[in-house]
């Protein structure tokens, strides 16, 4: 394995966790979400040589599974409802890592996680795509604005727009 090889396999062992997590949030699925990132790693490797090492990896990483997600959606397959249990179980143990919680606590932290992505799922496109590049703080409002090919502002109008309407519906589901 030479240099080159030996740099991109550090890249992929550093970000497989987070780029799955963003994929899977994105697409809902978490079968769809292993292929998207497996897909995403193979184009970055085979583009390598136009990586402009001035550049972020993450956010030259992220633009290619950003594309990935549009393009599963526009095949038809992005599921509008919940998230698949697995995904949500595995993205709870990542969330809450507490081992020492109380099983009534775990049921209590999942089904807000539920409604969350559920929340999260009902966005507008335009405020869910800068919610789940930025929002969970993995990149910059500058860097998700590379990513979307916006200005700094609009990221953070959506970003605003976005937290906005997830407090409303989030306080209506827990009074209602």
């Amino acid at each position: 394995m030479n240099g080159v090889e030996r740099a991109f396999t550090e890249l992929m062992r550093r970000h497989k966790q987070s780029l799955f997590r963003f994929v899977v949030r994105y697409v809902g699925a978490e079968d769809a979400a292993y292929e998207i990132v497996q897909e995403s790693f193979v184009s970055a490797w085979l583009a390598i040589a136009r990586f402009d090492p001035n550049r972020s990896f993450i956010v030259w990483l992220r633009a290619i599974a950003f594309n990935k997600c549009r393009d599963y959606g526009r095949r038809g397959k992005t599921r509008r409802a919940v998230f698949a249990e697995a995904a949500n179980d595995q993205i709870a143990a990542e969330v809450y890592p507490d081992p020492a919680a109380s099983p009534e606590r775990v049921a209590v932290d999942n089904d807000q996680l539920r409604r969350l992505d559920e929340e999260i799922r009902r966005l507008p496109e335009p405020l869910r795509q800068a919610f789940l590049l930025a929002g969970f703080g993995e990149l910059t409002v500058r860097e998700a604005a590379e990513v979307l090919g916006v200005s700094v502002k609009t990221v953070e109008m959506r970003l605003y727009r976005a937290r906005g309407q997830l407090t409303k519906a989030l306080q209506m589901s827990f009074e209602g």
